[in-house]
């Protein structure tokens, strides 16, 4: 039986029933299920469990909660850092026909109980550390109780799995939030799962899929996906609980995966350590989701690694790697471009590839309304299977980022004439500097990243000042980088020069001066109202 085939035809799989699925279609208890990287229900860190046995920690938390009230429907919260607590209780809820809400455990106290009270939800799983940060926070809902008790049900008293529609909610994850608070964003059982049905399932399977590192933080939509599709692919899947470069590093030497998955933050991360100097022979593929990569910390990845290559001897393992970048967001729900990055391939300058066979994108004047010719920029507007249905508790910002019957994605791009689509910023992020000139500041930290190898990432920050932009642009170093050297005219020749003529200063900064999200995303918001805020 070729099970990623009757996967696909399968009507009732989606992303909220991945487990149950497998094993009604005969698949073997005994096959692969999921590794983690804590140990968990008295399971040791970093030895799989099976299928069979993932099923049954599964259901022992089903039980558990059904005997706690939660029935269909019900939205429950889950606070807590582990990936195995993520993932286990999504599954469990998911069970019952309950809604997970998982939520990054780097989210501040008091903004995480803001969060939780705007859900409205039933109940709140915790972990210790997470009990602690809410104590004294109204949550608008009890604590059903610590993670490290769910796992005690009795599988044998589970109820059935629920049966869900295509419609049904299965997930609430979270943005990363302009400022300090995050949007749930709701996603369904077919929007959660169409792009691993179209392209995971339909499509031979990629060479690096058969044994994976998951460096994805576990309650983003990304963390959900790459589980399903593992176990749909029946790989094997290491789910890390933390993102740091050097974490990352020593779970690839040790585990020996053939494929890496994170988010951009992880390559800059890795950007830290000479990786020549490292065994990471194992790795065949990267794959990058959320922003967009750079080129300076693709070309680090894509030259270490080995791949399997046809030869007339058959085929024989090459240095050399390839780094899948797929840029997509929370409420996309799956990455809506590809491209494949290899040592011999020239597409940067933040290309995000074209489109997927599932998505169908517009670049927008949202003056006029009307599509914008090749080389010009645009709004995005996507249409596509994936897309979160909307925004939970939150009908104004769901209607307000739609038009015209397009979903605005918030990013800025533009088109060459060959098909390929170019990431330049965000939105809210780009600096109108007039005369028809506009700083993007994700595209200027390509520029410098790209001609100043010292630098191991950097963020700009425009601000207004007066009647004028000034631009200051904040240094994280490589490790062998001279701390004291002036690069202010290396910066500014790697500008273009409107954007050059706005540089106030450039400086080296600790990484802790840095503003980020739960997930490492820079908050641009944060730090220009910091610089604001500075000098008036």
């Amino acid at each position: 039986m070729n099970i990623r085939a009757t996967l696909a035809a399968d009507p009732d799989l989606g992303a909220g029933n991945v487990v149950p699925r497998l094993l009604a279609h005969g698949e073997d208890p005994d096959g692969p299920g999921l590794t983690f990287d804590t140990a968990v229900d008295g399971h040791p860190a970093r030895e799989p469990l099976t299928l069979g046995a993932l099923a049954d920690r599964v259901a022992a938390r089903a039980a558990w909660l059904h005997e706690r009230g939660v029935r269909p429907r019900d939205p429950v919260a889950v606070y807590t850092t582990n990936a195995a607590d993520h993932f286990l209780n999504f599954m469990a809820l998911n069970w019952l026909g309950a809604i997970p809400a998982l939520m990054n455990g780097n989210i501040p106290g008091d903004v995480a109980a803001g969060y939780l009270r705007r859900l409205r939800g039933v109940g709140v799983l915790l972990d210790g550390a997470h009990r602690d940060r809410l104590a004294g926070h109204d949550l608008g809902a009890p604590v059903l109780g610590d993670v490290s008790e769910v796992g005690a049900g009795d599988p044998g008293r589970a109820p059935a799995p629920y049966r869900h529609h295509a419609d049904d909610p299965i997930a609430i994850t979270h943005s990363s939030g302009t400022t300090r608070v995050p949007a749930a964003v709701v996603h369904s059982h077919s929007s959660l799962f169409a792009a691993t049905r179209r392209i995971r399932l339909s499509g031979p399977r990629a060479q690096g899929t058969e044994r994976v590192l998951s460096a994805l933080p576990a309650p983003h939509t990304a963390g959900i996906l790459s589980v399903n599709q593992a176990l749909c692919n029946r790989a094997e899947l290491l789910f890390l609980s933390a993102q740091e470069g050097g974490y990352v590093l020593d779970a690839i030497e040790s585990w020996r995966p053939t494929g890496v998955f994170g988010f951009a933050v992880t390559w800059s991360e890795l950007a830290r350590f000479d990786l020549s100097k490292h065994d990471l022979s194992s790795v065949a593929i990267w794959f990058n989701t959320g922003d967009c990569a750079h080129e300076a910390h693709i070309r680090r990845l894509v030259a270490v690694g080995s791949h399997l290559t046809a030869t007339r001897e058959g085929a024989v393992r090459v240095p050399g790697s390839s780094f899948i970048d797929g840029i997509g967001s929370t409420e996309m729900g799956h990455s809506a471009f590809h491209i494949t990055h290899r040592t011999d391939t020239v597409h940067y300058g933040r290309c995000v590839g074209r489109p997927h066979v599932f998505a169908d994108v517009v670049l927008l004047d949202l003056a006029t309304g009307q599509p914008v010719p090749d080389g010009a920029v645009g709004h995005l507007g996507l249409r596509s299977p994936t897309l979160a249905p909307g925004y939970w508790n939150d009908s104004v910002t769901t209607y307000r980022n739609r038009f015209d019957g397009w979903y605005l994605t918030g990013d800025l791009m533009y088109r060459d004439t060959a098909g390929y689509y170019y990431h330049l910023d965000r939105a809210v992020d780009a600096v109108d500097l007039g005369e028809g000139n506009w700083l993007y500041t994700a595209m200027s930290e390509e520029r410098i990243l790209a001609r100043c190898p010292d630098i191991r990432d950097c963020t700009v920050v425009a601000i207004r000042h007066g009647d004028r932009v000034v631009t200051d642009v904040l240094l994280l170093l490589a490790g062998d980088a001279d701390p004291d050297a002036d690069r202010t005219g290396a910066v500014r020749a790697a500008l273009t020069g409107p954007v050059a003529a706005t540089l106030r200063r450039v400086v080296v900064v600790p990484e802790d001066d840095i503003i980020v999200g739960p997930t490492g995303k820079v908050r641009k918001f944060l730090m220009r109202q910091r610089h604001a805020e500075a000098q008036s």
